[in-house]
């Protein structure tokens, strides 16, 4: 069975963290997420989350957040590896975690041939 804990050295926490990820300027979107992300050289990914005060009180945030890691965290074992990445929910209404752990996937697959491609465009 795969590990599917959401590990402490898993987390983006440092503002310098988020700043090289979205400094990479590399991402993809649909209505309900943004994802940004770069290369970080490490056999697993790190994870941050970005949820402004637009969503509501802390409260809801913190929900946000929470689904959002959930999401992750039971796909995690299909993502590609090597990330840091940001996700940043774009829509008020709190998105289904079915709906979540379809669309993460694909958006995160679509960052990582993004980021691929550039580093093959950087070698030729």
């Amino acid at each position: 069975m795969n590990d599917r804990r959401f590990r402490a050295c898993e987390h983006l926490r440092r503002p310098a963290d988020f700043q090289r990820v979205y400094d990479r300027r590399r991402s993809v979107s649909d209505e309900q997420l943004i994802v940004y992300a770069r290369d970080n050289d490490l056999p697993y990914n790190r994870l941050g989350l970005s949820v402004s005060r637009k969503f509501g009180g802390a409260v809801q945030r913190n929900r946000m957040r929470r689904l959002f890691r959930e999401a992750y965290r039971l796909t995690k074992h299909t993502l590609p590896t090597g990330l840091d990445l940001v996700l940043i929910p774009r829509t008020r209404e709190e998105p289904s975690l079915a709906a979540l752990m379809e669309t993460m996937p694909k958006l995160i697959t679509q960052v990582s041939k993004k980021l691929a491609k550039d580093q093959q465009k950087e070698k030729s």
